[in-house]
């Protein structure tokens, strides 16, 4: 029995010299204490001889070396204090009334780890995604938004999630020289609020971030079209100006795509199909400078404007404008 205790004990020692040496190394006392050890732990026999000395020299010197005032080791700085959810929640709320969003989203996520099943971890989540969208932080809202509505999908909260997470690739959306997915998912985003969301109050907006994701799109489309055109590669630009029209007829984009397809229809001689670009472009928006160009353009050919029926653009004039 009395075997039995001094092992168990010694285990305990050890232990403890185990845990204190990752302290110990940290300071010049510290490493001194360890070489002492060492060479008494050496010089001795037996496990009672063994423990107490083990027992004497980690246990001070763990606790001294680990509440030493080094700034290079400050163990009670890396464990979180665990405080009531509630406590957390409403220092949260106040850092983000003063404007200190760093700090609240700190709040918010120690309710996540603390108390990750409590209702205050559901407040504390769509707050998170709140504070990091107003931080700039659009990333860390998305996911956090994300979250939540995988997490919560039914609660009144989950479409006020699901709009943050559209404004946050709304925020980041480039010029349209530039690749276009922020607004690709913003797009994608707000359509899912309106979808799945229909009476919120967030629809409205959605909906207007849409149809500005949509004309940013068109615009990209334009902008690629104008530069094949430019460069003569009139098939590429015939693409991507009947692209807008087709796909995003109700942008602004749609008079000067028409135009445009005026302007390489005649430059690859299909007179037919330009005729009937300009003829849609007048019936719908006859005090357009684009259908002024384009008639001059067809005048300088001995053309007028004509619509032939069977022709594509005829048919996605139709759908659009209801000719």
């Amino acid at each position: 029995m009395r075997h039995c205790k001094a092992i168990a004990l010694l285990a305990v020692g050890l232990l403890l010299y185990e845990c204190g040496r990752i302290c110990l190394l940290t300071t010049p006392e510290g490493r001194k204490a360890i070489m002492s050890f060492n060479k008494a732990a050496m010089s001795f026999r037996g496990c009672r001889t063994l423990l107490v000395t083990a027992a004497a020299v980690a246990m001070p010197l763990f606790i001294s070396a680990c509440a030493s005032s080094d700034d290079d080791v400050n163990l009670a700085a890396l464990v979180d204090q665990t405080e009531p959810a509630d406590v957390l929640y409403n220092q949260g709320l106040a850092n983000l009334n003063a404007g200190r969003l760093k700090e609240a989203v700190a709040k918010f996520e120690a309710i996540d780890r603390q108390h990750p099943y409590s209702e205050f971890a559901r407040k504390a989540l769509i707050m998170n995604t709140f504070a990091n969208y107003r931080q700039g932080n659009y990333e860390e809202a998305v996911t956090a938004g994300k979250r939540y509505v995988s997490l919560y999908p039914t609660t009144e909260d989950a479409a006020y999630a699901q709009y943050l997470i559209g404004l946050s690739y709304h925020r980041q959306i480039r010029d349209v020289t530039q690749d276009q997915r922020e607004t690709r998912r913003m797009i994608e985003a707000m359509e899912e609020v309106v979808q799945r969301w229909p009476e919120s109050e967030y629809v409205e907006d959605a909906k207007a971030k849409t149809r500005i994701g949509r004309d940013q799109l068109a615009g990209k489309e334009m902008q690629i079209g104008r530069y094949y055109l430019e460069r003569r590669e009139y098939v590429a630009a015939v693409r991507r100006f009947r692209g807008v029209v087709e796909n995003y007829g109700n942008t602004r984009h749609v008079e000067e795509a028409l135009a445009r397809l005026t302007e390489t229809y005649m430059a690859m001689g299909l007179t037919g199909e330009a005729q009937t670009a300009t003829a849609v472009l007048g019936h719908n928006f006859p005090d357009s400078q684009w259908y002024k160009d384009s008639y001059a353009l067809l005048q300088s050919g001995g053309l007028e404007p004509h619509e032939n029926k069977g022709s594509w653009i005829s048919k996605a004039g139709a759908l659009i404008f209801g000719t």
